[in-house]
């Protein structure tokens, strides 16, 4: 059973709401998101209505401010929850969009897209099996993409406007 809870002050402060499944708007029961604490489940938490917006990808523990969750500000408008995943990964990446140009394919995490894959960019993404999480810079650090099991065109159906993606890895329990 999953289950988040924000509050709009740090350390766990000021008028709090409990969400134990996906939310689209979370305006009317908070104004501002400084602190998070994830008791169960997998979420990502987005910063406009309607799963738009910087992502934010949070597993079980304490987030006392926005800092601790790579948050660029204190906004949480919206959140889903998913549900573990124990199974196979399995993503390929595109050089080009549409699926086009040089591809590779990765079963395991990737610290440097540059360093494994030889592009800065990942124009298109097929995920074949698993979540895996984008980051915008190596080491993962940066904005963060989430993306479930499907095809991914172009780098706006993830989330994004730019391809330079410098990392990325799977969506594992241990992780959150």
């Amino acid at each position: 059973m999953g289950k988040i809870i924000f509050y709009e002050g740090a350390n766990f402060q000021g008028r709090s709401y409990e969400c134990s499944a996906d939310c689209s708007d979370t305006f009317r029961y908070f104004n501002c998101c400084n602190s998070i604490r994830v008791m169960g489940g997998h979420w990502v938490a987005y910063e406009k209505p309607y799963y738009m917006g910087y992502q934010y990808v949070l597993g079980r523990g304490e987030y006392p401010n926005f800092h601790h969750w790579m948050g660029f500000n204190s906004c949480i408008r919206s959140c889903q929850m998913f549900p573990p995943y124990r199974g196979a990964y399995r993503m390929r990446i595109y050089n080009r969009p549409q699926m086009y140009g040089h591809m590779m394919e990765f079963t395991d995490d990737c610290p440097n897209v540059y360093d494994r894959f030889g592009h800065h960019g990942i124009y298109s993404s097929n995920c074949m099996e698993g979540y895996w999480i984008f980051y915008e810079h190596p080491n993962y650090r940066g904005r963060q993409y989430f993306l479930r099991p499907g095809e991914y065109r172009t780098c706006s159906e993830w989330g994004c406007m730019n391809p330079m993606i410098g990392s990325f890895r799977r969506m594992r329990s241990s992780l959150m």
